[in-house]
């Protein structure tokens, strides 16, 4: 696998929608899951979601220090995701516009297939 080139166009993706920080496990996740989540509300294949969650799964690991933050970045993806794809959004998290989801979703997929781990 080539993860420095995706863990590199991920890092751009989060500096592009300006919510960049140190890339750890638990950033990626939370990162990953509103945006999955969100690409899933606004009508994006269940297919195309699938496999840009794959790529965060493949993110999280490579950026995991130990099991535990693995598994804890896991479970705050899910929460997330689960709380992102729901029609009326998340009552704490605002609902951005598709427009905007979708393009960073495509942007996603675009530096995915870059890197070339379709």
């Amino acid at each position: 696998m080539q993860l420095i080139p995706i863990v590199t166009a991920f890092a751009l993706l989060l500096s592009a929608t300006e919510v960049f920080a140190a890339p750890n496990s638990a950033r990626i996740a939370e990162t990953g899951a509103h945006l999955l989540g969100n690409a899933h509300r606004c009508g994006v294949a269940a297919d195309r979601v699938v496999r840009a969650g794959r790529v965060i799964r493949e993110l999280i690991v490579a950026a995991s220090d130990d099991a535990n933050e693995q598994m804890a970045a896991k479970s705050r993806f899910a929460e997330i995701f689960r709380a992102s794809a729901r029609p009326d959004g998340d009552a704490h998290a605002p609902t951005l516009p598709c427009k905007t989801v979708v393009t960073q979703f495509e942007r996603l997929e675009h530096f995915h297939g870059q890197a070339g781990m379709r």
